[in-house]
């Protein structure tokens, strides 16, 4: 898998939301965009689509900015992926249940199909507030404790 920028960055803004929901105060973009130096305007466009997404809400005027819809804990890293960028896997820009192979590439359908699931099995575990808490969740921080997670291939 292929992290974007874009996700990236969305992911960073979500989490600075998190760990700034305590005082429930609308976070400015350009707060959000210091603390994890992401571009401005980058980072309003990102803030955008959360919003359409229903991720984060928004709130003008002076005293206006940034926050989640919902608790940090009811948000997970596949929630801010798909709102960014669509599905979390795609096979030739569609779903990979719906690739075709035939003859000895046939079994690669279920090749996807598992890669997509280990996929969800991750970020769709991990929530913003887990994150803003530096609290992966055990299963999830041993992964990332297998020295072969670290080598790049």
């Amino acid at each position: 898998m292929r992290i974007s920028a874009k996700v990236d960055y969305a992911v960073r803004a979500a989490v600075e939301l998190a760990a700034a929901n305590d005082d429930d105060r609308p976070v400015k973009a350009e707060r959000i965009a210091n603390a994890q130096a992401i571009p401005l305007n980058f980072l309003e466009n990102i803030l955008s689509e959360l919003r359409h997404a229903g991720i984060v809400r928004s709130q003008r005027g002076a005293e206006g900015g940034f926050r989640l819809a919902k608790p940090a804990a009811e948000i997970t890293v596949a929630d801010v992926i798909r709102a960014v960028e669509g599905p979390l896997a795609s096979v030739r820009g569609g779903p990979p249940e719906e690739a075709v192979y035939a003859g000895a590439a046939e079994a690669l359908l279920r090749v996807w199909i598992a890669v997509r699931a280990n996929l969800r099995s991750v970020v769709e575990q991990v929530t913003l507030a887990d994150i803003a808490a530096a609290r992966i969740p055990p299963k999830i921080d041993r992964l990332a404790d297998d020295p072969e997670a670290w080598v790049t291939r």
